[in-house]
């Protein structure tokens, strides 16, 4: 457990909440940087954790760097924190499992970015989300440049990184930089409730967030290729077995899968 960032299992409906807690208002140092990477791979091994809600509390989710942290502008030792914050957040990404970022309050800058790394954001309506590093004369450096337009799309995005602003639920929604929104007092119920969901599901889930992850990433015959390997890979987990078995005899959707 880390000094600002910890997980919390939820052994029953095996969700772990990566959760944020440095008061009052969530700044990420780079020690909290550090955590946030270590939690995600703890999460991603821990045996009772089929599904990751990333929260950073009932007030607010991150309202940006810790401008503080910053060594100087010298330009090898910007890179140096570069490479720290993209190693962590990449960590996140790639939890195999379905993640949730779960927003009160402000998710600016690398609060932002915190959460594009996530697969879902869910967002009280109260909530504000922008990557306003321009406004400091600065760009995004924990992948806001990256998985932004990925999200929203290029011209949406260079508005969106161009300008610094601070977007609002409604918009958000519409663009596609939420998934969800709810009332401030239950987003965090409700993501916890659709990560059990996927939590509860089969180890073909990670399959398909693999497939998604790595075959975008390359060209579609490549991702074709990696796709026809997991599917045929996906027939030897004992999930696959237990879900013909019980599509066979009770119908779709009645399975108890295993994560295995």
């Amino acid at each position: 457990m880390g000094e600002f960032v910890r997980l919390e299992v939820d052994a029953e409906r095996r969700v772990g909440t990566i959760r944020l807690d440095r008061p009052p208002m969530n700044a990420i140092s780079n020690q909290v940087w550090l955590e946030i990477g270590q939690c995600a791979q703890e999460a991603a091994d821990h045996p009772e954790v089929g599904a990751v809600v990333v929260w950073g509390g009932p007030k607010v989710f991150a309202a940006g760097a810790d401008i503080k942290d910053f060594p100087s502008v010298d330009y090898q030792a910007m890179r140096a924190v570069g490479g720290v914050l993209q190693r962590s957040l990449d960590t996140l990404a790639r939890v195999p499992m379905a993640t949730i970022a779960v927003v009160n309050g402000y998710a600016l800058g690398g609060g932002c970015e915190v959460a594009l790394a996530c697969d879902f954001r869910f967002a009280a309506d109260n909530a504000k989300l922008g990557q306003p590093e321009v406004l400091l004369g600065l760009t995004p450096g924990a992948g806001g440049t990256q998985r932004l337009p990925r999200l929203v799309g290029l011209s949406r995005a260079k508005e969106l990184l161009y300008s610094g602003r601070m977007v609002a639920m409604d918009e958000a929604l519409r663009i596609g930089l939420v998934d969800e929104v709810h009332p401030a007092d239950d987003v965090y119920d409700r993501a916890v409730e659709v990560a059990a969901r996927y939590a509860a599901g089969p180890f073909a889930l990670r399959l398909i967030k693999q497939a998604v992850e790595e075959g975008t990433e390359q060209s579609l015959d490549q991702g074709l290729r990696l796709e026809q390997s997991l599917f045929a890979e996906a027939f030897g987990t004992d999930d696959a077995r237990i879900g013909i078995a019980s599509f066979l005899e009770h119908g779709p959707g009645k399975a108890d899968f295993t994560g295995r």
